[in-house]
């Protein structure tokens, strides 16, 4: 999808359309905003529901003020002017009230960025508003304050939060990872202490961002790659409306023959690709004009050392993830359902997914189907697509119902006889 091209109340309207229906926002909460090339402020009306947002309820405010449309502008017209006239590089501007940065804002805290390699990138530095009545001329020159810092995005003090970007796209990207860094970090806390990314870490991510592969052009695509494109694509838009991917994270790719497989690109939005984004790899050779993920040689050692997987994910959800940012370990003896299909979930380190792909690929043997890497990503596999995604989804909902369960009693895992009761009926042994 070319964002650009859509007039500035599509936009809202899609962006809108994403944000409660993830669940970020309430009927009456929330409010986007673009500013265009003539000076107008496009920005979502006052008291219209949120959940049914048509492009004809998006108010147009001339940059003279005069006001074009069939309701009021929002009530917080004033900090979007007043952000905009700070700072004029910034031309997109998204507030909502996701509970998870409620809940830091009613702290008056700000949620921690280096839990993982990439967030603290894409959501930059974080400043914090002092609170102020809603609407008010007075939280406009308070947000305003913290954008004159040089700073995108803000915490408001009881309310939420306030980011500005180039343009609405990307800024709903810096909100979406930023609310997803929030519910980490919650849930984190409920296991134990999150250990932090050092500057040596990022160092590492940063040393292997661009893995460097050999180019080809593609004489033809099998029918049967075109059905697995098809089918790749209907598991990744899955994902993430599931909320196991964001729009910036998460991994899928599915083997072909011949040491050929394909898998997600590097950089494009998981909630619009298309299957011709898809990146084909052909005996460590990438299609040509295309950039497979930044995993691309860890997909690569585990189809080559294990003739039983099929399809990789690679994924970031919020309850698995907790496991991998704390000291506790993952343990699938809750439920049978885990256990048959997660078996053993170990930890790998930090760097092995860098600095040594083939090592950390020989891990996934049959009876070890998953695995986390310490402050980094849970990684699946599959026979095929729609088990690795079954796996993924039940390691989510597995590790959720972990943590929902510290707050009511003592877990009390599946024991060892049970297990290998298991084991037997399922043919696991």
């Amino acid at each position: 999808m070319n964002f650009e091209l859509l007039h500035p109340a599509d936009q809202i309207t899609l962006m809108m359309e994403r944000i409660y229906g993830y669940g970020m926002t309430t009927t009456s909460g929330g409010n986007l905003s673009i500013l265009d090339d003539n000076g107008d402020i496009w920005i979502t009306p006052a008291g219209i529901d949120k959940g049914s947002l048509s492009r004809n309820d998006i108010v147009c405010v001339k940059a003279d003020g005069q006001v074009v449309g069939i309701h009021r502008p929002s009530s917080e017209l004033p900090f979007h002017r007043l952000i905009y006239q700070t700072r004029p590089d910034l031309k997109a501007v998204v507030h909502a009230h996701p509970p998870a940065l409620v809940s830091f804002s009613i702290v008056r805290r700000i949620p921690d960025t280096r839990m993982l390699p990439n967030e603290r990138k894409i959501c930059g530095k974080i400043g914090m508003a002092e609170y102020a009545l809603p609407g008010s001329e007075e939280l406009g020159q308070k947000i305003a304050s913290v954008f004159a810092e040089g700073i995108d995005t803000v915490m408001l003090e009881n309310h939420g939060i306030v980011i500005g970007g180039p343009n609405l796209f990307d800024t709903f990207q810096i909100f979406e990872t930023l609310d997803f860094c929030a519910r980490l970090e919650i849930k984190a806390n409920r296991l134990g202490k999150p250990v932090l990314l050092s500057e040596e870490h990022f160092d590492t991510v940063k040393a292997n961002e661009d893995p460097h592969l050999d180019t080809f052009r593609p004489n033809s695509y099998s029918a049967k790659e075109r059905e697995l494109r098809r089918e790749m694509i209907k598991f990744i838009q899955r994902s993430y409306d599931q909320r196991l991917f964001t729009s910036t994270q998460g991994t899928f790719s599915q083997r072909l023959e011949d040491g050929s497989f394909i898998i997600t690109p590097n950089g494009l939005d998981r909630k619009y690709m298309g299957i011709e984004h898809l990146v084909r790899v052909d005996n460590g050779k990438v299609e040509e004009g295309k950039r497979p993920s930044r995993s691309v040689k860890l997909h690569e050692q585990i189809y080559k050392q294990h003739p039983h997987v099929d399809s990789v994910i690679i994924a970031h959800p919020p309850n698995i993830m907790a496991f991998a940012v704390t000291e506790d370990m993952f343990d699938s003896r809750t439920i049978p359902e885990s256990y048959i299909l997660l078996r053993r979930t170990p930890k790998l380190s930090f760097g092995s997914i860098y600095t040594d792909p083939e090592g950390a690929a020989a891990i996934f043997t049959p009876d070890t189907p998953i695995a986390l890497v310490e402050n980094n990503c849970a990684i699946v596999t599959g026979q095929g697509l729609l088990n690795a995604f079954d796996r993924l989804e039940v390691a989510e909902y597995s590790a959720k119902a972990i943590i929902s369960s510290r707050c009511i009693g003592e877990i009390v895992p599946i024991d060892e006889q049970k297990i290998r009761d298991i084991e037997e009926a399922f043919g696991l042994a």
